[in-house]
């Protein structure tokens, strides 16, 4: 199969982390603010942790057709995960002061 490029490697072991960032200083935000949808909106975020974890796990292994599963998972965790971030966003939304 194909190998990926140390950049792209690059971007998609930054981009695992950055993620796994995001996800701790939301949370930190929403314990500071006492505001439990930016909480949720951490936790709607899993999913897509997830997903990119599958996506990387299967690029580890050159793309082996043993692990094709991988792809399947990956795109039904994306799936999950945008639907759930989506609902968390409209959540965040419903709940702020509507006052500009």
């Amino acid at each position: 199969m194909h190998e990926l490029s140390l950049g792209t490697w690059f971007i998609h072991i930054t981009t695992l982390f950055e993620w796994m960032l995001a996800i701790v200083l939301i949370t930190r935000l929403g314990e500071i603010r006492l505001n439990p949808g930016l909480k949720w909106l951490a936790l709607a975020m899993l999913p897509n942790l997830a997903s990119a974890m599958a996506a990387i796990t299967w690029h580890l292994y050159d793309n082996a057709e043993s692990l094709k599963g991988l792809v399947v998972l990956q795109a039904a965790l994306t799936t999950m995960g945008n639907t759930c971030l989506a609902i968390a966003a409209w959540n965040l939304f419903r709940t702020q002061d509507q006052k500009l």
